[in-house]
């Protein structure tokens, strides 16, 4: 026996019969919680031993609890008690606190110099000017719409990416919502559909048509064009964004738990509430690269002539190249392409998935920048990076890599007042934020919460425009890719770009390839099909430097 099946066995015998004595031939409160203790013991123990399904619980019981309750509270007491202001995953104290301080419009400096090792390996960084300038106000906007465009859509260079009514309540969808409208951003509604709450406040708002086709979707799953033009044609509606992959979990659907399935999500969408919704892991109207583009014409044309544009998480380069290569054959070009960072998520995904799959950020955006230079297609289209975002500099980083705007998920979940209490996916999340809980999500105020959406949203741009004119740029779209530093191996700075050969304008049309790795993918890609096979031999780059 365990120990502690001895102190059971001890207490369930000699422990009951002490107590007893002490209760029938002295009584008194103390001796009457005594007895309640060794009798709730006894049993408690005895279920264990005998029932429980749990191995701990059978060698250990009783006490077993102990450590199920400390479990429960793992996170918490990690995040408040053991960790540093670095060291925490996804966003480490340092962060939150950032935005937390941008939102609350508190001060957001930090005294007795950096907390960070400059010598790290791979530390990014930047270099500055002794010629600091302001950002001029023309420059800072950009327009998205291609020459097809008949609605372009003047974007703010920070906004807020696709996150459901479902996944978040009802009342973070109105307050994100509320914040985009005082910011002047935009508000992706995530893959749930355009839900009365996203509308409510007159937000510019980004659709996106994932694969389950929600809120364009007929009682069998199928697309419907009346449902989808009777939404997009509304004024809230500023661009579509088809939903290819995520970065959570790319290959695999959405996930919305069937305890976050209230009638009226089923209603919005279109779903059962007697079981989880999954969405398919291909969108049913984007099976090749060719359907793909010309969903992108008729979402353009039931739309008006809005923007269109479509999300992924790269994995294999050549699949991109396919896509890449079918625009060049049918003439249809989105207006825009959402890369979202292996690294980002704020839906449920298995574990597998979230770790292993996909390019984080900063990769997929200077890819996909490199092959839309190289196919002459750069200037028809913009790019919209989606990756962990807290501060200015993230910010920075992914427009030098090729992106032209950035948006934000956690970070403005963060500013609602998210702890990272990592319950997303169980209902149960403290703030109100990531539930369908009534009780939970009222909690959530939405003018307060709105308010500090926009302060966070506002206070970063601030540093964003201070930190590109630190560098002695007028426009953030001067930034290049080798204007980022990081920290080789070898303890010396190099460019971000030194090691990885850009692509020119046309150099896939015209066959002036610098590198056999672009070639491969190039020559093996095809505007028929997605797939292609990962043949190509990857190798330190440092050993093709001449």
């Amino acid at each position: 026996m365990t120990i502690m099946q001895k102190v059971f066995w001890l207490i369930a015998t000699l422990g009951n019969a002490i107590a007893l004595f002490w209760y029938t031939s002295i009584g008194g409160t103390l001796s009457a919680i005594i007895l309640c203790f060794t009798v709730a013991y006894s049993v408690v123990g005895y279920y264990d031993i005998k029932h429980s399904p749990h191995t701990l619980n059978r060698l250990y019981p009783v006490v077993a609890y102990i450590r199920y309750f400390l479990e429960s509270y793992r996170v918490e007491i990690q995040q408040y008690f053991i960790a540093n202001d670095t060291e925490e995953r996804p966003f480490n104290r340092e962060q939150r606190s950032l935005v937390y301080q941008r939102a609350k419009n508190v001060r957001d400096t930090i005294a007795f110099g950096t907390q960070r090792d400059l010598l790290e390996e791979n530390y990014l960084s930047l270099w500055h000017s002794l010629a600091p300038k302001e950002i001029s106000p023309e420059a800072k906007r950009v327009t998205i719409g291609g020459a097809k465009c008949q609605q372009p859509y003047s974007a703010s260079y920070l906004n807020i990416s696709a996150m459901s009514y479902g996944s978040l309540s009802a009342n973070a969808i109105e307050a994100l919502n509320l914040g985009a409208k005082l910011a002047g951003c935009y508000h992706n509604t995530g893959e749930g559909s355009a839900s009365p709450y996203h509308l409510k406040h007159g937000g510019d708002i980004v659709w996106q048509i994932g694969s389950g086709l929600f809120g364009c979707r007929d009682d069998d799953g199928n697309f419907h064009r009346e449902r989808f033009s009777a939404m997009a044609n509304r004024p809230e509606i500023k661009m579509i964004e088809i939903k290819l992959s995520q970065g959570a979990k790319p290959g695999h659907g959405g996930v919305l738990p069937k305890a976050k399935i209230t009638e009226e999500i089923a209603a919005i969408r279109h779903i059962s509430t007697e079981r989880d919704c999954v969405s398919p892991a291909v969108n049913p109207q984007c099976t090749s690269p060719k359907d793909l583009l010309n969903f992108v014409a008729t979402l353009r044309q039931l739309s008006q002539g809005k923007p269109i544009g479509f999300k992924l998480c790269v994995g294999n380069p050549a699949e991109f190249m396919a896509i890449c290569k079918a625009m060049l054959e049918t003439d249809i070009y989105p207006d825009f392409i959402t890369v979202d960072g292996a690294e980002g998520g704020t839906g449920a995904a298995p574990v597998e998935f979230s770790n292993r799959l996909g390019m984080v950020c900063l990769e997929g955006v200077y890819f996909v920048h490199n092959v839309l230079v190289g196919t002459g297609l750069r200037d028809k289209i913009r790019i919209i990076a989606s990756g962990k975002t807290a501060s200015s500099f993230d910010i920075l980083t992914k427009i030098a890599a090729g992106a032209d705007i950035v948006n934000a998920a956690r970070t403005m979940m963060l500013a609602l007042g998210c702890i990272q209490s990592r319950h997303c996916n169980t209902n149960l999340c403290p703030t109100g934020i990531a539930t369908q809980d009534p009780a939970r999500s009222k909690a959530v105020n939405v003018e307060d919460k709105g308010m500090r959406v926009k302060n966070f949203h506002s206070n970063t741009l601030k540093s964003f425009y201070e930190l590109v004119g630190s560098m002695g740029l007028d426009d953030p779209a001067k930034l290049t890719a080798q204007m980022i530093k990081r920290r080789s191996p070898y303890g010396l700075l190099i460019s971000s770009t030194s090691l990885i050969e850009p692509l020119k304008p046309n150099a896939l049309l015209e066959g002036n390839i610098p590198d056999q790795a672009w070639s491969t993918w190039w020559n093996s890609c095809s505007a028929e099909q997605y797939y292609c096979e990962d043949t190509y031999v990857l190798s330190p780059a440092e050993f093709k430097q001449h």
